[in-house]
């Protein structure tokens, strides 16, 4: 029992500490991941970090309260009966409730903000000879019970289902609930995110009063989700590729509002559907958030806006494509699994750059699809190589080798309005680029040279090497970054801008990409140490390594041997 105590004493003085180290809008884009902008506001306006809660197992109330008070808690007020937890005790170790006295106590904390929180602790009485010792052994190691809560203010039932839907659109999985009578509350339970990066893996909505109506619908999908509910949902990815391609093909994007809704007749007609099919089509994209229902037809969400021709960061060339020629060609996953050719060049009997440059649409179509995720390109311009070329007495260039239409040479040039910039790219995407740049008041700052890797000019003070390396097999990377290396003057910096492996098998947009990579181009996503050997085999080092947004990373590469930057 002293073991156990000991334990249980120090779980407790790491939940006190962690409610007085938190605040609403730190702690949530830390359990989902991605989160921020105005979904983070929203969140924050109608949410407030409320407690974290453990399960401790005292043998009797006294020696809870000695617990308690020996972590600094206050323990006067008894505990009330938990009716939620003592169901999910009795249901994960099938014992009769009447077996499991829990009770709730909510000792309260001062943030380190000034907010005053609690601590929630639910406690098992594990009696002497009770026969509970072994729920409290399995509870401490799973810690099932453990999570961090956030309060509702001014529930209602629109804002409780917003709620769960930002949740769930972060990683979110409905993990139960009920509703509490000897306290009037609601509570609803999630899993939390896969990657998020606190070691709560359980998130609570509590909401005073009685809301068992939207909490039904939160329980009937938990009770969904078991393993052949999962595994079909994953089966119908499928679908939901093309219903977003489709979307996108048709225009409905651009035939609809974000601020009211469309009537399904209307959108058939501008453009040109069958209305019974259409909202078949846009039922289903409610579904996945790119569109809501409402009494006045349907409206288009943030989500669904990204799809729009011609908006800002407008990704429909990236629907289009993953829709069309990269759908096609990832029937021939098998082929590649079983043989190591790349699915691509198996269908279409050509690799993919040949292929597109042969057709003009598609080589637009893949240029503009690089440039849809541009956002990874947002905090580039920053970089410390940059500012530092930015500001040399006698002004610098910047070298973006295989650039494509411009898009990051642009926001550089764009952010250092005494920097110059030289574009290397294959023919057609040079002129892209060079009209690109040229609208954007930029054309007379950057020269543009078409040609191949090898042509990569010397004498520049920066380099940009943008997710181009994950095309290649390690032979052809070695090969480019040597013609880099040979071009930088001792005194260059290298950037290279990719979706980096993680090394602890975590979640990450790069697995799922290497697996792109894999099928359609015959390159592949690396760890970070993969890339440092790649670096050295080309006479370079690694000096430095930042987080991009969409999972990518800038690593910053000088030449071996050449100093500090």
């Amino acid at each position: 029992m002293i073991t156990t105590l000991s334990d249980d004493t120090s779980r407790l003085l790491a939940t006190v500490d962690f409610v007085k180290e938190q605040d609403t809008a730190a702690l949530l884009p830390l359990l989902f991941p991605g989160l921020d902008g105005p979904e983070l506001r929203t969140l924050v306006e109608h949410c407030r970090f409320s407690h974290a809660a453990l399960l401790l197992f005292p043998s009797d109330e006294a020696e809870l309260r000695a617990l308690l008070t020996g972590c600094g808690l206050d323990a006067v007020a008894p505990p009330r009966p938990s009716v939620v937890v003592r169901e999910r005790l009795a249901v994960r170790h099938r014992r009769p409730v009447a077996e499991l006295d829990v009770g709730i106590l909510r000792p309260g904390v001062v943030g380190v903000d000034g907010e005053r929180r609690t601590v929630e602790v639910f406690a098992l009485t594990v009696a002497p000879g009770s026969g509970l010792d072994a729920v409290a052994a399995y509870e401490r190691e799973h810690k099932h019970e453990t999570h961090v809560a956030f309060d509702v203010a001014s529930p209602s039932s629109l804002v409780l289902r917003g709620l769960c839907a930002t949740f769930a659109r972060y990683g979110a999985t409905p993990d139960g609930g009920g509703y509490n009578p000897h306290e009037n509350g609601t509570v609803f339970y999630f899993g939390a995110a896969a990657e998020a990066k606190v070691g709560y893996r359980r998130v609570e909505l509590y909401v005073p009063g009685d809301h068992r109506d939207v909490l039904a619908a939160h329980l009937d999908e938990h009770r969904a989700r078991q393993p052949a509910e999962t595994l079909l949902r994953l089966l119908t990815g499928a679908w939901t590729t093309q219903a977003l391609t489709v979307f996108a093909q048709l225009g409905v994007p651009d035939a609809m509002e974000i601020e009211r809704g469309t009537g399904v007749e209307e959108l058939a007609r501008e453009v040109g559907a069958r209305p019974r099919n259409l909202a078949t089509l846009l039922r289903y994209l409610a579904m996945l958030g790119a569109v809501t229902e409402g009494r006045d037809g349907f409206r288009l969400t943030e989500v669904g806006a990204l799809l729009r021709a011609g908006a800002p960061g407008s990704m429909r060339a990236l629907a289009l494509m993953y829709g069309g020629p990269f759908y096609a060609s990832f029937a021939a996953l098998g082929h590649t699994v079983r043989t190591g050719q790349v699915g691509f060049e198996h269908l279409f009997g050509e690799n993919h750059f040949d292929h597109f440059a042969r057709d003009p649409h598609l080589a637009e179509l893949f240029d503009r699809s690089m440039a849809a995720g541009a956002a990874m390109f947002d905090p580039v311009p920053t970089h410390p190589a940059l500012t530092a070329a930015a500001e040399a007495p006698a002004g610098a260039t910047v070298v973006d080798v295989a650039g494509g239409n411009g898009e990051l040479i642009g926001r550089v040039l764009a952010a250092h309005p005494r920097l110059n910039g030289v574009l290397l790219e294959r023919p057609h995407a040079v002129e892209a680029a060079r009209l690109r740049l040229a609208e954007a008041g930029l054309g007379a700052r950057c020269a543009f040279l078409a040609g191949d890797f090898a042509d990569v000019p010397e004498g520049g003070d920066v380099y940009l090497l943008s997710r181009v390396l994950h095309d290649w097999d390690d032979e052809r990377c070695r090969a480019i970054l040597r013609h880099c290396a040979g071009a930088m003057p001792d005194h260059a910096d290298l950037l290279v801008v990719e979706r980096v492996l993680p090394s602890d098998g975590s979640a990450s947009l790069a697995t799922a990409w290497d697996l792109h990579m894999m099928c359609n181009v015959g390159g592949r996503e690396r760890q970070i140490g993969h890339y440092g050997d790649l670096f050295a085999d080309a006479g370079l080092t690694l000096v430095g390594r930042q987080p991009l947004p969409l999972d990518g990373h800038v690593l910053h590469v000088r030449k071996a041997g050449a100093g500090p930057a």
